[in-house]
């Protein structure tokens, strides 16, 4: 469906990211903005990135898949 455009190191920072912003609206200041760490968190576990396929930018090293 989607071809990978995020690398293996940048997908766990972007997952632990995403998990640290989300823990805010639990514990912290509790706010909505919060919510906001679902972004990289999502993008972090699908290996997608609409921006950079927007941009053509990829920093994953595996080559794309042939189908």
């Amino acid at each position: 469906m989607f071809q990978r455009n995020i690398g293996s190191t940048e997908r766990v920072i972007r997952i632990v990211a995403g998990l640290a912003i989300t823990a805010l609206a639990f514990v912290g200041p509790q706010t909505p903005w919060a919510l906001l760490g679902l972004v990289p968190l999502a993008t972090g576990l699908m290996g997608w990135c609409p921006p950079y396929a927007i941009f053509g930018i990829n920093t994953c090293k595996l080559p794309p898949k042939q189908d």
